[in-house]
Formats: structure tokens, sequence, C-alpha cells
């Protein structure tokens, strides 16, 4: 029989700042366990949109902060906005309201591309950060920021530093088959990766067991050459791969160039020993076939 001077428990809340392909995941594993969840988007559409997938949808940009009344009973704060050249929108426009609200669980989604270049070695959450480009270093500062929020107002707040992410529509399979795969070989290097189901997995583990001012890596077991994986997906479909493009003859975007640019092999650890995590793709084959399945 339950203690009727115990305080009610308030229905789980979780607000999204940025719903999108990883929090969606996450969004739709809660909703079926009875959450409520709000998010955001950039535009009216795309809040229009979300309140189609049972979400309450909010515009937010730097140019519109969040409608008043919309953080009230969020109990669970998922951040997954990057940092612009201004750094964090969110702190920047609602701390006092986060706050205010007093989250049981508040969670930034981060990226590996903190640590830097390593040369191919193995990098953990005790590692130094030394990012090498301007996307990483605004990184290091909005996870300093909310790990700063959290001290000043005694609040759960934990990272999550994200590999590579693929999942259902945006995988090799999916670059193989629309004819746009290039095997470009770089001696050495090593990207790391995680399917976007056990990004969600990490995250119910955490929200099961916050922490104050953690940072967990979040990625499979095994960093492996871009071409590899680009080779496997191939051999899934039954077609050829692409040619071997040396790096120094491959044409590559800003963007692209800036991948290369850092080398490092990531260990994840951490989400196992301290969340008790199993991963459902510990590598890019299983991932890839099940995605292909």
């Amino acid at each position: 029989m339950s203690d009727p001077s115990s305080p009610i428990r308030p229905k789980p809340r979780l607000f999204c700042f940025g719903l999108g392909f990883s929090a969606s995941e996450l969004a739709k594993r809660l909703i079926r366990r009875g959450w409520t969840i709000a998010g955001t988007s950039r535009s009216q559409a795309g809040a229009d949109a979300l309140r189609h997938q049972d979400i309450e949808g909010y515009v937010f940009n730097r140019d519109t902060p969040l409608a008043p009344g919309a953080l009230t009973g969020a109990t669970h704060i998922l951040l997954s906005i990057p940092p612009d050249e201004q750094g964090d929108p969110v702190i920047a426009m609602h701390e006092s309201d986060i706050a205010a609200g007093r989250p049981e669980w508040i969670g930034y989604l981060s990226t590996t591309g903190v640590y830097g270049d390593h040369g191919g070695n193995w990098v953990d959450e005790e590692t130094p950060l030394t990012p090498s480009s301007e996307r990483g270093r605004r990184r290091v500062e909005a996870e300093s920021a909310w790990l700063a929020f959290g001290d000043r107002n005694s609040l759960s707040v934990q990272l999550f530093r994200l590999a590579g992410i693929y999942g259902p529509g945006r995988s090799a399979i999916d670059t193989v088959q629309s004819g746009q795969a290039r095997r470009i070989v770089k001696p050495g290097q090593y990207f790391s990766r995680i399917h976007v189901a056990d990004i969600a997995a990490v995250l119910e583990a955490s929200i099961a067991k916050p922490a104050y001012g953690v940072a967990y890596n979040v990625c499979d077991d095994e960093p492996a050459p871009p071409q590899d994986v680009i080779d496997y997906a191939c051999q899934l479909l039954g077609v050829a791969p692409p040619p071997l493009v040396p790096f120094e003859q491959a044409t590559l975007s800003p963007m692209a160039a800036s991948f290369y640019s850092e080398n490092k092999r990531v260990s994840n650890q951490r989400i196992k020993q301290a969340l008790g995590v199993t991963l459902a793709y510990p590598d890019y084959r299983t991932g890839l076939k099940a995605l292909l399945a």
C-alpha cells in the first residue's frame, strides 16, 4: 500500500532543444513508456510536423525564444543544438528558465571532435581536449558552459560525445545506393561510429542513473578506416565498390576535409562500465547488416 504522505512524482516530460535524428530515436522509445515529449524546430513548419508525431512542437532559434511556459513541467532536458559563433544559444536565452524548473537530468549532445587529432591513437574521457577545428572549439566552450551551469545550480548535467552517427536512411548503405559512395584512402586513418539506436540506449541508461558533470564517449567497439565501411556496404548490396582514391587526389568539401584532419580511435568503456550499456550494434558490420535487413 502506498504512503499517502509521500510526494506524487510528476509524469516524466522530456524537453528536447533541437529534436533531430538522435533525439527523435530517444523520443520514440520514451513515448512507448508513457513519457510526454516536447521539442523544438527552427521553423513553424518543423514544429507543426513534430505535433503530428505526438510531440509538443515549439519554435526556437536565435531570433525566436521559446514561448512562455514551454518548459513548464520538464523533468528532463536534452540539448541537441550545436553552438554558433556566439556560443550556445540555449544557455544564452533560457538558462534561468531551465534552472527554475529544477530538471532531474540534463544531457548535452556533443561530439568526439572535442579531442582533436591524436594520430590514430586511442582517446577516452580523460584525454585532454585539444580540438583542431573551429567547430570543435565551439563544442568545448559549450560543454564547459553547461558543466558550469550544473555546478552553479546543483543540477545533474552530463555530456555525450557522439562519434559519426548512422542509422535508417543515413548510412553507407544509402550512400552506395545513391551512387555517391567514394573510397578515399588515407593510410592509418580511423573513424569511430555509432548507430542511432545505441545513442538512444545510452541516453536511456543515463536517465536511469543521473550523474553530475560526467562525460561519456558514445561510439561502437571498432573504429575503422572509412573505405572499409563502403567496401562492406557494397558486399551486402552485391555491387562492385567504387575505385580507391588516394586522399591527396580527392576533391573534398571543407567540411569533409576537416574530418580527415583528425585521426583517433575512441574508447567506449565508460558507457559499459558506468551505465551498464550493451550495444545492439557493436561494429559497423552488425549495424549495416541490420539496416539492410
